[in-house]
């Protein structure tokens, strides 16, 4: 059975889910708890709201003092990711490697997978599916040359930097990147 719960950070209204093998589902700050619910219920429409056991209490005051700057480690958490595909099962445990501050790219994670170059794309694709940001950190990984590319998560590339500056990495604004890029075009 899944279970979850709301619950305030400083960035907004967060929601985890558990079943009795880990979590299997969070949803990073909204702005409302209606936003939250409807993302997470999208996931797990099975879903019950519940009062969290000891462990999952002790992950949401964690989860708190991560989004209001303090420096937390989420490696040892006991997750449920559910039927994965064997390829982004790998890019999921790689990721999850990633500690409080570091990043890598998506093509540097399909290189240290022992895969071809194109596969940075199937990085990208796991990363945008990851039912358990934050604690499967896709935040750590940017595009190529340090730009901080896409994130699927309420408040898209914005929360994405601003969980990486929470950490300390000042990576590359994806517009930045594009008005360079237009400007070679005469633009």
């Amino acid at each position: 059975m899944n279970r979850y719960r709301l619950f305030e950070t400083a960035h907004g209204v967060a929601a985890i889910a558990w079943n009795a093998r880990g979590v299997n589902a969070f949803r990073l700050p909204a702005p409302t708890e209606a936003e939250t619910r409807r993302s997470l219920l999208r996931r797990l429409p099975d879903a019950v709201e519940a009062d969290p056991p000891p462990h999952i209490a002790a992950l949401i005051r964690a989860i708190g003092r991560y989004f209001a700057g303090e420096r937390t480690d989420f490696a040892e958490v006991p997750i449920d990711l559910g039927r994965q595909e064997p390829l982004f099962a790998k890019i999921y445990d790689r990721v999850r490697g990633l500690g409080w501050g570091e990043t890598t790219t998506y093509g540097e994670v399909a290189k240290a997978l022992g895969e071809d170059p194109e596969v940075a794309r199937d990085v990208g694709q796991a990363m945008a599916r990851n039912p358990i940001p934050l604690i499967v950190p896709c935040h750590r990984v940017l595009a190529a040359g340090g730009r901080i590319g896409g994130f699927s998560a309420p408040g898209g590339s914005d929360a994405k930097l601003r969980m990486l500056e929470l950490e300390g990495v000042a990576p590359q604004p994806a517009a930045s990147a594009q008005s360079s890029a237009q400007s070679s075009f005469g633009f």
